[in-house]
């Protein structure tokens, strides 16, 4: 009976690369939104300043 290799870490490392780019990546790059620009620009409301009971 042939003796069995006891570490193939070169088909282990391909194996896990490829999963990791074709399965992984894609769903990971999922989550992660773009750099869009903003629809509006980005302008500030001035609103009134609260009138303080003690002043």
């Amino acid at each position: 009976m042939p003796q069995l290799n006891p570490t193939p870490w070169f088909p282990i490392m391909m194996l896990s690369w490829l999963t990791f780019t074709l399965i992984i990546q894609p769903k990971l790059l999922s989550f992660i939104p773009t750099n869009t620009p903003p629809t509006m620009p980005n302008t500030t409301i001035h609103t009134p300043s609260w009138n303080w009971p003690w002043t």
